[in-house]
């Protein structure tokens, strides 16, 4: 027995869910794009964070403040543009307010940075379904207009109105879905970043303050001396 090839070409659905399938593809191919580059700049900002936080404290609380640094310089990411931030200020005898200061530009800067395409992603989630739906509406629109040119109700004459609602319903929720699972897991990423920031100004801070402590202790020192 002869078998049947029931497959569906990819071009034969795009042809056949109408102009509507148009702007579903162009948003797939805009968050598609996004998704890949925002992927890229949150793992490379994650990398190592715990690691640069827990050398750059070990170094400043030994006084290495110039090996430190360096070491945030050399590292890419929110975290070490925030150390580096402090860092410097700290470097160059700021007081603690200052340093403060520097640290919540620098972690404002980076926040802004960190969520630029969010906003893409979240209005493609929301708008794939209605042009989906939209297609529906057109679909139902076609189908019926079939019937009333014929005159008739006839299965050959609704199935060309009803296929075009299906697939772009369908191409709607399966844009949709994969865009917003990767919108939540983003935010959930910028979440634990924002977290290794606030823990990096805080260690940055905390060396202010220990240095400040260290002067004070060894002024009286110096005096009598």
């Amino acid at each position: 027995m002869e078998q049947v090839d029931t497959s569906y070409q990819l071009l034969t659905l795009f042809s056949d869910g109408g102009f509507m399938m148009y702007p579903l593809i162009l948003c797939s191919l805009v968050a598609l794009g996004v998704i890949i580059a925002k992927g890229w700049t949150l793992w490379v900002a994650h990398r190592e964070s715990q690691r640069l936080l827990e050398e750059i404290e070990a170094l400043g609380r030994s006084g290495r403040l110039g090996e430190a640094i360096r070491t945030a310089e050399a590292t890419r990411g929110p975290v070490a543009a925030i150390l580096l931030a402090g860092l410097r200020r700290v470097q160059e005898r700021h007081t603690g307010s200052d340093v403060a200061k520097a640290i919540s530009t620098t972690g404002s800067i980076e926040l802004g940075f960190l969520e630029r395409g969010l906003p893409v992603l979240a209005t493609i989630a929301n708008v794939a379904p209605m042009l989906g739906f939209l297609g529906t509406v057109i679909g139902m629109i076609l189908a019926f207009q079939a019937i009333e040119v014929a005159g008739q109700v006839e299965p050959g004459l609704v199935a060309g109105g009803i296929k075009v609602a299906l697939i772009t319903t369908a191409t709607g929720l399966a844009i949709a879905i994969p865009v917003n699972v990767a919108y939540n897991f983003f935010v959930t990423r910028i979440d634990q970043l924002v977290a290794d920031m606030e823990e990096g100004a805080q260690a940055v801070l905390d060396l202010v303050w220990s240095l400040d402590t260290r002067a004070e202790r060894e002024e009286p020192g110096g005096g009598e001396a």
